[in-house]
């Protein structure tokens, strides 16, 4: 308080402190500055910095496999009919690893999952380089399966982002996460063009020696990350069998496997296709980062228009690009086509699949969470090593274009299923 001086007052009065109204605020927050519940914010702002960061090391992972298994695996394998098997090899490592790493999670914590998956990110450089040197395919094979071990524990970044968040922020965390993917497509094809031809005879031996460097690198960024710990519960929750036959899961559960399993065949295909006709294994390079640029860089606003428009409108919509994507690479085989190609292809899977999660995650109890997101992952990645498997036979016994065909009927039965569930037409409310 201060005192008067006015000499009627005889200096004697009060003043009250002067108060000023805070300023009102008129831009909205961004998900990091929303307050949460008390003691959280901190927290899920760590979080969030840690995994998108650890998202753009690990990523690199897939993309550095992605830029040259196709490639190393014509220079190893008996048969150009295996060329693309290493990233076959990759793609059941996925499918492998999705219910271990969901275990894991469940008994002893995620971030036990994710130092897990690190390792396993370790062991696929140091494995890769010993088969680049010593020029074996199959050794290079099982290099390729820890790798995608790795990436199976890398895709539940997504689902860890969401952990204590409310519903209605699940969103724009899950895609906040994915966006960091945005530096993976710069880091890992960056790295796969700096240092392949750095131990001659034996191409890309650096390379993987790199990798492990990288992986060993997102192992530290993950060592801090702060998750709510796995909680005893005598409610195991709902039966698989019940969960699954949700409508709203079999339906995300489809677009997430169309998604998924399209960019994968035409990803894989892509580069042996422009070496086939042609172009330089450096241009093939700055078509997959410019991809995978396209896969994560949507990411800093697909959360805000799954919340705007409803997880359902943002997947057809993802479809619709992976469509148009098919329509440019049925046109021509020059560089500009790929590229274009490969980067509506990377747009489109980042609304189809960041889509399918979002509503994944409407579909499960808090007890249910790490059994469900398991289970969905696998079903995705166990289906998508069909296309896999599928596309170094298709690719060099019948061309690109059947391969860009073949992707249309999968296409037109997912946005069938979403039309006639009728959630494509507009949002759902989400879960609590």
């Amino acid at each position: 308080m201060a005192s008067c001086r006015k000499p009627c007052c005889g200096g004697l009065a009060r003043v009250s402190p002067r108060r000023t109204t805070p300023p009102i605020r008129t831009t909205p927050l961004t998900l990091l500055e929303q307050p949460l519940y008390p003691d959280l914010h901190a927290r899920v702002r760590g979080n969030v910095v840690r995994l998108a960061t650890a998202q753009a090391l690990a990523g690199a992972n897939s993309t550095v496999v992605f830029a040259t298994g196709a490639v190393a695996g014509a220079m190893l394998a008996p048969s150009t009919a295996l060329a693309t098997m290493p990233v076959s090899t990759f793609v059941v490592g996925m499918a492998a690893g999705t219910l271990p790493a969901g275990a894991i999670a469940r008994r002893h914590g995620r971030r036990a999952s994710f130092l897990v998956g690190t390792t396993c990110g370790v062991l696929v450089g140091l494995i890769s380089a010993l088969a680049m040197y010593l020029g074996s395919f199959w050794l290079y094979c099982a290099g390729t399966f820890f790798g995608g071990m790795y990436g199976a524990v890398v895709l539940s970044f997504r689902f860890a982002a969401a952990d204590g968040v409310p519903a209605d922020r699940r969103a724009p965390a899950v895609s906040a996460v994915m966006a960091g993917g945005v530096f993976s497509g710069v880091l890992g094809p960056q790295l796969v063009s700096a240092t392949m031809d750095l131990t001659p005879p034996h191409a890309f031996v650096a390379t993987f020696l790199a990798q492990a460097l990288v992986a060993a690198l997102s192992a530290c960024v993950l060592w801090g990350v702060r998750l709510p710990k796995p909680q005893p519960s005598k409610d195991a929750g709902r039966p698989l069998a019940e969960i699954v036959r949700q409508p709203r899961f079999v339906t995300a559960v489809i677009c997430g496997v169309v998604s998924y399993m399209l960019m994968n065949l035409l990803m894989t295909s892509a580069p042996l296709a422009m070496r086939i006709c042609g172009i330089s294994q450096n241009a093939a390079n700055l078509g997959i980062q410019w991809h995978v640029i396209a896969m994560y860089g949507p990411g800093f606003v697909t959360g805000k228009l799954i919340t705007r428009f409803g997880a359902p409108s943002i997947i057809l919509a993802g479809l619709a690009l992976t469509a148009c994507s098919v329509a440019v690479g049925l046109t021509g085989v020059d560089i500009a086509h790929f590229w274009v190609t490969l980067i509506l292809l990377g747009v489109g899977w980042n609304f189809g699949f960041t889509g399918a999660s979002a509503m994944v995650l409407e579909c499960h109890r808090p007890e249910e969470k790490t059994r469900v997101q398991s289970l969905h992952d696998f079903i995705v990645f166990g289906l998508m090593t069909v296309g896999s498997f599928l596309s170094g036979g298709l690719l060099t016994s019948f061309g690109w274009n059947t391969v860009c065909l073949i992707t249309l009927p999968p296409l037109a039965l997912a946005a069938f299923c979403l039309l006639k569930s009728g959630l494509g037409r507009k949002p759902l409310p989400q879960s609590s």
